[in-house]
């Protein structure tokens, strides 16, 4: 068993802080750049030295993890595939110095999905494989044909899958529709049509759906377990506070029975004097929850726009009275005069 807890925590700390996945992510970046300046003879031998430190970069990301268990070397399946790398590092290309870089989780994350489509994607393949075995045989025998037909590209099943691969891919398709249509094989446009849709549209788009499927799976599954984690560290920090206010509750039981006080006033004020402003706690209370602080808040501001609304209905009302107030004397000296005519 190993005693360096603290080294531990202090290791463990490092690889959970954001500045080291920066620092990671700048890594991989640079392997990436160095690999493209690795093609170039001239800046090969004169950084060569350059190229081998940054080789080597990767076994710290490799080493730190070792550190974090307590009991035993635990090792993932990430870890794992990274001493595979590092074994063959020394007479394995460039190119290979970034795979066991990725301890992201994110890029693990990535990793792990595209691990979970082998065995789909396998499947995928073999029906691709099947219907473009199928297709090849019927090319050959419509379009191989010695006499008239098009040898180059149908003469044999080995070119024949070439010339389906093409298809598949949609790429010269015009071309090779071109040199049937010029041996007038009837057949032909059926044939490219049928299969263009069925290989190109139909299995490629599947196989590009179940790639976005269970990488978008994966992704959520990292965000649901992001979220636990979360959860769990903040679950741990009410219980640190807790389980600190139980003592402080303790220690003041203690205390209380070391001295005696003369009444329960007397204990409350000496436990207000131990209180700080400072001091964490943890509310279980619905009306000191955020949501219901949201909703307060909503009403209040709710009550304050119906109290300007008021306002403005009074000074209306104000203003109606205040001009039937300046009638009503005129209103009073015209009927005044009516009845003094009137005698």
């Amino acid at each position: 068993m190993r005693k360096d807890t603290e080294c531990q925590e202090f290791v463990k700390r490092v690889i959970m802080s954001h500045l080291f996945k920066i620092i990671m992510i700048s890594t991989v970046s640079l392997n990436a750049f160095f690999m493209v300046l690795w093609t170039d003879y001239k800046t090969r031998y004169k950084l060569f030295r350059l190229f081998e430190v940054s080789r080597q970069n990767g076994s710290i990301f490799f080493c730190f993890p070792c550190f974090i268990s307590e009991n035993v070397i635990r090792f993932s399946g990430h870890h794992l595939f990274s001493i595979t790398i590092h074994l063959y590092l020394d007479s394995s290309p460039p190119s290979l110095a970034a795979l066991p870089s990725p301890g992201a989780p994110v890029l693990q994350t990535l990793i792990t999905a595209v691990g979970q489509t082998v065995y789909t994607v396998a499947s995928v393949i073999i029906l691709l494989f099947v219907l473009m075995y199928i297709f090849a045989i019927l090319g050959f025998y419509l379009f191989g044909v010695p006499d008239g037909g098009d040898m180059n590209n149908w003469g044999n099943l080995a070119v024949a899958f070439f010339t389906l691969f093409s298809l598949a891919t949609v790429d010269g398709w015009t071309d090779l529709q071109h040199q049937l249509d010029a041996r007038n094989f009837t057949l032909s446009r059926t044939f490219t049509i049928v299969f263009i849709l069925l290989a190109s549209f139909i299995f490629l788009s599947m196989f590009v759906g179940v790639m976005i499927i269970h990488t978008e799976d994966s992704i959520k599954k990292f965000e649901r377990e992001l979220m636990v984690e979360r959860h769990m560290t903040l679950m741990e920090e009410k219980q640190v506070i807790l389980k600190r206010q139980q003592e402080e509750v303790s220690r003041l039981m203690q205390r209380r029975k070391n001295v005696d006080y003369k009444s329960f006033s007397e204990l409350v004020e000496n436990f207000k004097k131990t209180l700080r402003h400072t001091d964490p706690m943890v509310l279980d209370d619905f009306g000191t929850s955020l949501p219901f602080i949201d909703v307060y808040l909503t009403t209040l501001d709710n009550q304050d726009t119906t109290i300007c609304k008021l306002q403005e209905l009074y000074y209306e009302i104000v203003h109606v009275l205040n001009l039937m107030l300046e009638d009503l004397p005129q209103k009073k000296q015209s009927h005044s005069s009516e009845n003094v005519d009137e005698k």
